[in-house]
């Protein structure tokens, strides 16, 4: 499942990452309204679910924002937009209308004035932490600005949560650098939503300054800086911060840790060192070790230690012997979702021909600069049976690119694209994306299962670890 919305104008579209059968436009549904007193998430996926022909096809939605239609005389006496000038003196049960799911009216209401209790503002984070909408985020802080509760501690961690969850870390920061008091959850929250965005370095400085500050780190802590050291590539610090656990705050390293060592060393590139590391463990190395250090080789493509690590945890753990393996039943495949936001009311569409023909002539024409830009198809991550042809072709199709090429074609130049995917990008398709964002001159964002990947002129902020 993927989301794709466009940062600061919006516009959503769905459409099949075969985009094989004509789909008509249906009517509008709010994203918002569920039937379910508690606004159960897994409704909410289950209305953007797309029932494909085929069971086995990945699909893609993508739902459009549209600007407030002129309001017409039938209007519900309810609306938030009734003729009453004085909104902000009419008496609203928001958590009412939240509990009923019109989360679309409730911020409506907010948005002219109302008042709006402790309650309702949580339960709003808590909703759009799962909905994942930046834009929404926006209009849910700009109201909490003008409320009582601007210095609310709980409401504010919250804030952060979502704005980093959304991979704007930027305005995750401004929050923070305004809060009187900070936990020290929040720190860790920050550190890791650096890391997670690319951005470790500013992640350590975070921790430097928190240091200065009086507070003391305890072990979770170090868990996020040294993700920040491995997002920075930072080895030596990740060295001397291992060191400094022990030696100055007398904490002694548990398995994350060494872990987090490890993936300081092996996005590095530090193979051999990783490796002298895990034999210096003060425990036997478990399973888990040796897998990240073999992941590393891979990535790094050192086939001898590659297959040397194959072996050894074939012999320490049995059951990762493929010969061992009793064929899996098939699994279903989830559709994935592709979103582009706009302002105040969400459209859904399904693809018509018209979109299925642009889609897939912008994305031919980039396969076209791809491959003049040197790009070459990496055919490991097709794991079907088919021929060579057969598998580059189907590598130039995933739903993400689909996403990127449908948001190239419906947005004005240099428009941030913001991709959300509940799997992991394959390498492929990371080696792409990196070439498209130098040749559209975009900034491309895509979250998957591990972290957002700012694709930015040809780089990518994870440093090509994924």
């Amino acid at each position: 499942m993927a989301s794709l919305s466009l940062q600061g104008i919006g516009n959503f579209i769905p459409f099949s990452s075969q985009l094989k059968p004509p789909i008509t436009t249906k009517h509008p549904l709010n994203l918002y309204q569920t039937t379910s007193p508690v606004l159960n998430h897994t409704r909410f996926k289950l209305q953007c679910t797309h029932a494909a022909s085929n069971a086995n096809e990945s699909s893609t939605r993508v739902y459009r924002r549209y600007r407030p239609r002129p309001k017409t005389n039938d209007q519900n006496q309810n609306s938030p937009s009734s003729k009453n000038p004085a909104t902000s003196d009419i008496n609203v049960d928001l958590m009412g209308l939240y509990k009923e799911g019109k989360v679309k009216e409730v911020l409506e209401y907010m948005g002219q004035g109302v008042s709006a209790d402790y309650g309702v503002f949580s339960a709003l984070l808590d909703f759009f932490g799962e909905v994942r909408s930046l834009e929404d985020t926006k209009r849910v802080h700009g109201c909490l600005r003008r409320s009582p509760f601007i210095s609310d501690s709980q409401l504010n961690n919250k804030l952060i949560d979502l704005y980093v969850k959304c991979g704007s870390i930027r305005d995750a920061r401004k929050v923070f650098d305004k809060m009187p008091e900070r936990s020290m959850n929040l720190w860790h929250l920050m550190i890791n939503g650096y890391a997670a965005n690319g951005q470790g370095n500013d992640g350590l400085l975070l921790f430097d300054k928190m240091t200065k500050g009086g507070l003391r780190p305890d072990k979770e802590t170090f868990q996020a800086v040294f993700a920040a050291c491995a997002s920075a590539v930072a080895v030596k610090e990740g060295l001397m911060h291992f060191k400094s656990m022990k030696d100055e705050y007398g904490i002694f390293p548990e398995i994350e840790h060494y872990l987090g060592i490890i993936d300081v060393y092996g996005r590095a590139g530090h193979l051999n060192e990783a490796e002298e590391f895990i034999q210096q463990m003060p425990f036997e190395p478990m399973v888990e070790v040796w897998e990240a250090l073999r992941n590393f080789a891979r990535i790094h493509g050192d086939i001898d230690l590659e297959d040397r690590l194959e072996e050894l945890l074939v012999d320490n753990d049995p059951s990762k012997s493929t010969d061992n393996k009793l064929p899996a039943p098939p699994r279903k495949k989830h559709p994935a979702t592709n979103m582009i936001e706009e302002k105040n009311r969400v459209f859904e569409y399904r693809c018509t021909i018209p979109y299925k023909e642009e889609a897939y002539g912008k994305l031919k024409g980039l396969n076209g600069q791809l491959r003049e830009a040197g790009y070459v198809p990496d055919t490991r991550y097709v794991l079907h049976d088919i021929d060579q042809e057969a598998k580059e072709q189907a590598l130039q199709y995933h739903s993400e690119r689909l996403a990127i090429a449908y948001g190239l074609i419906s947005t004005p130049a240099r428009t941030t694209l913001r991709i959300m995917k509940n799997l992991r990008i394959c390498g492929d398709c990371h080696n792409a994306i990196k070439i498209m964002s130098k040749i559209v001159g975009r900034e491309l964002i895509v979250r998957d299962n591990k972290r957002f990947h700012h694709f930015k002129e040809g780089k990518c902020s994870c440093g090509d670890y994924w």
